[in-house]
């Protein structure tokens, strides 16, 4: 008798091969049959109409925080996400000493919007080095599975003191030392090494992160630790300064390695063909022998601009910083107010206030054709009409009363402000993207920016849009967005016990009611340690999701098991 069955869905293994009908059966936390009749159970999940695949890896999050002292790990483990990955973009909690935990505080909470004082409460610092990260993951329980890369500026800082606050260039016995630690990390488990070198990312007064201008020999340096391992990956955000030389140092990482090498890819405002001449980059660099790929968002990188969020057109007005001392719901009175109204519209933005913003929420104060109503049901791929620039020529009003109005009205109000990969006003780009083999999806963010960016429910809108609702452009079959973030996203970086439905793998399992997923609008709740605001978004669809054969969620609520693991790469 097998302890659970799933009897009668529609099976698509996250092979991308076609979908089919069957059951599945469970023993244990191993899936032991998949297709055909499978016998009696002592738990029976009747799946019929219902679609069933593997649970989602997710593997670029921001859960390095949170993973410490939470273990349901929403909003991602509401979306059918049974394994994450945090350690991106070359920050993180390790290696770290005491007197620099404040340090590494305010560096998270400037380059991915995770509130300080949540941090301050919620991490207990019982580790130093990164296996000692690792260890300190291990001893607590989850709904999810979890998994680790070591990140670039704590190490820098951890090994070159202020020196790597400063920016200065590493020394060769620094380089050497950094190598010996990512080597130890990987060892330990940590399925590879980020770094970041981008105008997007900011420590708290302004200044660049520690890693932004590291010499090519550094990274190379490092990367050396990778050397006559078979696991690991090395992952970057980079402006690409130099493409030229951005793209030669990758290459020769790879050809000298033999790991992967990824780095995030999206379209930016600035420079409409970027994305292009970096995919023909990354095919040459294959062509060469390198195993470089472009981790790429499934929809637009979108702030959401709000009464309650961390940003929105009119909070780098000088009158309007008074506000955000003040409560939401006299926050809200004041904006009402015509005489208040008049004041923050007549207003400029501060110069000093927009410098702090990363490159592309500068565009703020002049992208008003890229800022949308969010609708409800939420709309990734509005249309040029319905922007707030459009609206206000309709109207005969400036953008900035339009958009002062229309958020005044109320707090659960948000105007959708992609500032990265929306530049045609329509996905066809991301589509592109997302069907090219040169690619890997990623870019959900879970676990991050939480007052302005809610994209850890793209595991479900990938489904439901490019699946099942676009209507302004081709779609892409189920089978292959199943693939795209289970066995690929598994395979890419070695989870290789997950990712598919066949027998003998892990049973992360979603059952899904495909035709009525549907994705709540976002929501501000302040339910973080210390009372800390994140904006979340629900979904329904997911009728049950198991991770390791033990039920995790049931129509969408958290049954309080805690079957998740740290995952530790193989060594």
């Amino acid at each position: 008798m097998h302890d659970t069955v799933i009897k009668g869905g529609t099976i698509v293994d996250g092979s991308g091969k076609p979908s089919f009908t069957g059951d599945i059966a469970i023993d244990g936390d191993t899936i032991t049959q998949v297709g055909g009749k499978a016998g009696p159970a002592k738990r029976e999940i009747k799946a019929d109409g219902l679609t069933i695949t593997p649970g989602w890896v997710d593997v670029h999050t921001h859960y390095d925080g949170q993973a410490t002292w939470d273990p349901e790990l929403a909003p991602s483990s509401w979306h059918g996400v049974t394994t994450i990955l945090f350690g991106n973009c070359g920050v993180g909690f390790a290696p770290v000493r005491g007197k620099d935990h404040s340090a590494l505080i305010g560096m998270m909470e400037s380059i991915e919007e995770i509130p300080g004082i949540v941090l301050a409460d919620g991490l207990k610092w019982n580790w130093e080095t990164f296996p000692d990260y690792l260890d300190a993951l291990e001893g607590m329980p989850r709904s999810i599975d979890v998994a680790a890369q070591i990140p670039h500026h704590p190490l820098r800082v951890y090994v070159m003191g202020d020196r790597a606050i400063n920016r200065e260039a590493a020394t060769a016995d620094d380089i050497a030392a950094m190598r010996d630690h990512v080597r130890a990390g990987l060892k330990a488990g940590a399925f590879g090494f980020t770094t970041s070198r981008t105008n997007s990312h900011k420590t708290p007064d302004g200044s660049m992160v520690p890693g932004r201008y590291s010499e090519v020999d550094e990274l190379l340096g490092i990367g050396s630790a990778f050397k006559g391992l078979s696991h690991g990956a090395f992952g970057m955000n980079s402006d690409f300064d130099d493409e030229e030389e951005e793209l030669a140092w990758m290459t020769k990482f790879g050809q000298d390695t033999g790991r992967p090498i990824w780095f995030l890819l999206t379209d930016r405002p600035t420079d409409i063909t970027r994305w292009k001449r970096l995919i023909g980059g990354v095919h040459k660099a294959r062509a060469a022998g390198a195993k470089v790929t472009a981790q790429v968002p499934g929809r637009p990188v979108g702030v959401l601009l709000g009464i309650d969020t961390a940003l929105n057109p009119f909070s780098i007005r000088p009158s309007y910083q008074a506000l955000l001392k003040l409560p939401v719901a006299e926050r809200m009175q004041r904006l009402q107010d015509p005489a208040f109204r008049q004041t923050v519209l007549n207003e400029a933005p501060s110069p000093a206030l927009l410098n702090r913003l990363s490159q592309f929420r500068q565009h703020i104060t002049t992208r008003w054709h890229r800022m949308f109503p969010m609708e409800n049901p939420p709309n990734y791929e509005p249309e040029d009409k319905d922007s707030i620039a459009a609206i206000a020529k309709r109207e005969g009003r400036t953008p900035d009363e339009v958009a002062y109005d229309y958020l005044a009205a109320s707090a659960d109000r948000f105007l959708f402000f992609p500032v990265t990969g929306y530049n045609e006003d329509n996905l066809d780009v991301a589509y592109t993207m997302l069907t090219d083999e040169g690619t890997l999806l990623g870019l959900s963010d879970g676990g991050a920016h939480c007052s302005s960016i809610i994209d850890a429910s793209m595991p479900s809108w990938m489904l439901m849009h490019w699946g099942r609702d676009r209507t302004r452009g081709p779609r892409i079959p189920v089978e292959t967005l199943v693939k795209r973030q289970t066995s690929e996203t598994a395979d890419f970086f070695g989870f290789h016990d997950r990712g598919r439905l066949e027998a003998g793998k892990k049973a992360d399992i979603n059952v899904i009611d495909y035709q009525n997923l549907h994705l709540h609008i976002p929501e501000v709740r302040y339910d973080l340690p210390m009372n800390g605001r994140r904006l979340l978004q629900r979904v329904d669809g997911y009728r049950h999701t198991l991770v390791s054969g033990v039920p995790t969620f049931e129509d969408g609520v958290y049954t309080g098991a805690t079957p998740g693991k740290l995952v530790r790469a193989a060594a």
